[in-house]
């Protein structure tokens, strides 16, 4: 998928939890591992708001676009 997730990367600069970000933000846990992972399909624009307010970022420090033929590099 050409969308990177670097929600971990925010967590690992704020020094949080995924549980603690999951209870935060009012998601669970494994649907945060499903984004942080990489494996959603969407993410809604609430759920992203709450996630930018919680981690103090904006949604580019969030996700980023890689092209899909730099895998193969």
């Amino acid at each position: 998928m050409p969308i990177a997730v670097d929600v971990d990367v925010m967590l690992a600069r704020r020094k949080m939890s995924v549980g603690e970000l999951a209870d935060r933000v009012g998601i669970t846990p494994a649907n945060l591992a499903v984004l942080k992972n990489g494996r959603a399909k969407a993410v809604r624009f609430a759920t992203l708001a709450a996630l930018c307010e919680v981690l103090e970022c904006q949604p580019g420090d969030l996700l980023r676009w890689e092209p899909e033929n730099a895998e193969d590099e």
